[in-house]
Formats: C-alpha cells, structure tokens, sequence
C-alpha cells in the first residue's frame, strides 16, 4: 500500500468522523471510497438492465415475499 498525500477539507473530515463514528481519517476516507465504488456499481448495473414492467399485483408481490 502507497502513501498519498492529499489536502482535505478540515470541516468536511471532522464532519464525516462525527457522522460514521469511525476512529481515523484513514477509516473515513477508505469507507467513503468504497460507498462511491459501491454507488456508482450499482447505478451502472441499473443503467445495464434498465426498466421493466412488472404486472404483479401488492397481493402477488407480498406472497412472493412471503416465500423467501
């Protein structure tokens, strides 16, 4: 593993420190690099697949749910 060096907002660190709970900078920062990964897999996946109608009614949807 590499060492960077960045500058960083003071305000939006303490922020996020405040906000996750999480103990370092270092945590905050690998935490939130893998929600944006993790984000921006998942609008990709949405954009691959795209839409589709579904003609289930709210019963025949919670008896799907039901089962698994």
């Amino acid at each position: 593993m590499g060492k960077t060096t960045v500058f960083l907002d003071d305000d939006l660190i303490k922020e996020a420190l405040k906000a996750t709970n999480l103990k370092t900078k270092r945590e905050v920062i690998e935490e939130g690099l893998k929600e944006l990964i993790r984000k921006r897999s998942q609008e990709r996946l949405r954009q691959e697949l795209g839409t589709y109608d579904i003609d289930l009614t709210l019963k025949e949807l919670e008896r799907l749910r039901s089962k698994s």
